[in-house]
């Protein structure tokens, strides 16, 4: 689960981390007394949506140069900002050509600037351990700057058995090339980071920029941040903190029902059992030319009424012209699938290509189930078969 900047940075404040004072502004008509509660003589503005690259955006019919973050030299520009930005559609870079609709601005205190830098904590899945990366090429894609100069990255981790230790932030400090008391500065917040990251089971922390003021102090100036959703049931103050107007709805209705499902640009839809076996039926769909529009694992013990509503969930996406089932039973029984499948046909309809690849535990009564239903059903004999015949029906 992703949070919105300006929450991320009431989060880091709790636990110490230096941010800039700021305001949320929801309705346009609150924009300049929020932004009359700070000082100046700068505000920043900034749209919130969950994707990175606001700055470089562009809002849908705006003029060049007018991104989602904007600098502002009195309160009133700084509320004509807001205004101009709020319920617009801002496209970046990581929202795709449909963008996202900016529903809140974040208004903060200008910050004086001498050096930018980039800093990220994340789970090493290779490792097992909490990492550190950071570079001193703040404020720029860290994928630009590992591919055009990588080792301006520094990255390791942190053994779980020592928990974070002073060297840990000694060793950002000197990769940062920070100097005099920066470097203490370094560890007290690095030390702060890392026990944020544990104690609130994040996934990500992204500080893209952490700034060095002209003063000489840093500053948490961009803050990134995600959650595992699986632990989300011990932190119900970050659940709470969850905008569910920035996610997919098919992917929102899927968890209502414990459906792992996914959203993708393709045009084949998979309801599959098993992640692995998800992976290897995608796997072969773009190995056959095409490419799948959604990854949908509904587990070993899923139900009549999950395969019903994941059935509903795929044909609900206007992109999908063609599903594939592929079913290997082991705990999860053909029969089920079938029974969910035929019913979400006749509630729903079926106006798209429809291939089925049942085997395993009570395929005979799945397959006699699709078969007496009367269904315009392609049956396939194995994952191959299915695939292709999947993409020929789609592309003709």
């Amino acid at each position: 689960m992703n949070i919105h900047e300006y929450q991320a940075k009431a989060l880091l404040r709790d636990y110490g981390a230096p941010v800039s004072d700021g305001r949320v502004v929801l309705r346009a008509d609150e924009a300049k007394s929020k932004a009359g509660e700070m000082d100046g003589p700068l505000w920043v503005v900034k749209a919130q949506i969950h994707a990175g690259g606001r700055g470089k955006g562009r809002f849908e019919g705006a003029e060049e140069g007018k991104g989602g973050v904007r600098i502002a030299r009195s309160v009133e520009e700084a509320a004509e900002e807001a205004r101009a930005m709020l319920g617009r559609t801002l496209v970046t870079h990581q929202t795709g050509p449909a963008g996202k609709q900016v529903n809140r601005i974040y208004i903060e205190d200008g910050s004086d600037i001498a050096r930018e830098l980039y800093l990220a904590l994340l789970v090493n899945r290779e490792t097992g351990r909490i990492g550190f990366v950071c570079s001193t090429e703040g404020g720029m894609d860290i994928e630009e700057v590992a591919e055009s100069t990588p080792e301006k990255i520094v990255s390791f981790d942190v053994d779980p058995a020592t928990g974070f230790m002073p060297w840990h932030g000694r060793r950002v400090a000197f990769a940062l090339e920070l100097e005099g008391p920066q470097v203490k500065q370094c560890v007290k917040l690095m030390g702060q980071l890392y026990r944020a990251f544990v104690e609130k089971d994040m996934e990500q922390l992204e500080i893209n920029p952490l700034i060095v003021t002209t003063g000489g102090d840093l500053k948490v100036l961009d803050a990134k941040v995600g959650f595992d959703g699986n632990a989300l049931y011990r932190h119900p103050d970050i659940a709470e903190l969850r905008d569910e107007s920035e996610e997919d709805p098919k992917e929102l209705q899927a968890g209502k029902y414990d459906l792992n499902y996914i959203a993708l640009d393709g045009e084949i839809g998979c309801m599959v059992n098993g992640a692995g076996l998800a992976m290897a039926t995608m796997d072969i769909i773009k190995l056959y030319g095409a490419e799948p529009a959604n990854f949908l694992d509904v587990g070993g013990g899923a139900t009549k009424e999950k395969v019903t509503e994941a059935f509903k969930i795929i044909t609900s996406d206007p992109q999908v012209k063609g599903i594939l089932v592929n079913i290997f039973g082991g705990i999860m029984r053909c029969d089920v699938i079938a029974e969910g499948v035929v019913a979400a046909v006749r509630e729903v309809g079926l106006e798209v290509p429809l291939v089925v690849r049942l085997e395993g535990t009570n395929v005979e009564k799945g397959k006699a189930i699709i078969n007496e239903s009367g269904l315009n059903v392609i049956a396939a004999d194995d994952l191959k078969d299915g695939a292709q015949k999947i993409v020929k029906a789609v592309k003709g």
